[in-house]
């Protein structure tokens, strides 16, 4: 006897001693599990599904599928481009009976998506109560300590002045579209001075554009040539 079982948003027609690979169920290996949505069990057709009828497989595994590569290109960006891997989580499962009638009295856990369980299930798995305890003695302890860190950021943020007027770096705010907060990013990148601009080639120009979310404005506020311009004084 055969019949088409559904699961993970898939249809799978399977027989007495069937493997199968499917999305990942809340189980372990070894344990027993019953898969409910039956679609049809020989030649009874369910509408959409079979009354009382269901599918009992032993999980064997929980495993990984096969690595499937996204490659990702981006137009004119100068050749940027990153590949990505994915890998899908199964579970490995051996078909055991299939049940025309009395699913309902097998006593046999059903088969549940682990992307399905409810929230309550979860809740009651984390140990809520001892932090729930401890959560006004954090926020108690923390109070002091944010009035004694209250003046910490202005002496970090006086501290890259300080370090750039040591280092004898260019006020990078002179290139156009720079204001303080990109000149923070590019000094935090190592960018301190206008001949280091001035020498980027277009692999430099992608890299900075992508790693610093500068979208295209190297390019489009001109900085090379500025940057050539001010190196010259």
């Amino acid at each position: 006897m055969f019949a088409v079982l559904k699961t993970g948003g898939k249809q799978y027609k399977v027989q007495s001693g069937d493997v199968l690979r499917v999305e990942r169920i809340a189980a372990d290996a070894g344990e027993t599990v019953q898969f409910n949505e039956v679609l049809m069990v020989g030649a009874t057709v369910g509408t959409p599904n079979v009354e009382d009828a269901a599918v009992q497989a032993e999980v064997i595994d929980q495993i990984k599928g096969e690595k499937v590569i996204h490659f990702v290109k981006r137009r004119r960006k100068h050749g940027s481009q990153r590949t990505k891997g994915h890998r899908q989580k199964l579970t490995l499962v051996r078909i055991t009976d299939i049940l025309e009638k009395g699913a309902s009295k097998s006593g046999v856990k059903a088969a549940q998506g682990t992307g399905s369980v409810p929230a309550s299930v979860v809740a009651a798995m984390a140990d809520v109560t001892p932090k729930a305890k401890n959560a006004p003695a954090k926020k108690a302890a923390a109070k002091p300590a944010a009035k004694a860190e209250a003046k910490k950021p202005a002496a970090k943020k006086a501290a890259p002045k300080k370090a750039a007027a040591a280092t004898g770096a260019d006020d990078l705010k002179k290139l156009s579209g720079v204001g303080p907060a990109l000149e923070k990013k590019l000094l935090d990148a190592g960018i301190t001075t206008f001949a280091q601009i001035a020498a980027w080639t277009d692999a430099d120009v992608a890299e900075f554009d992508e790693k610093l979310s500068f979208k295209g404005r190297i390019e489009r506020e001109g900085w090379i040539e500025q940057a050539k311009e001010f190196a010259k004084g």
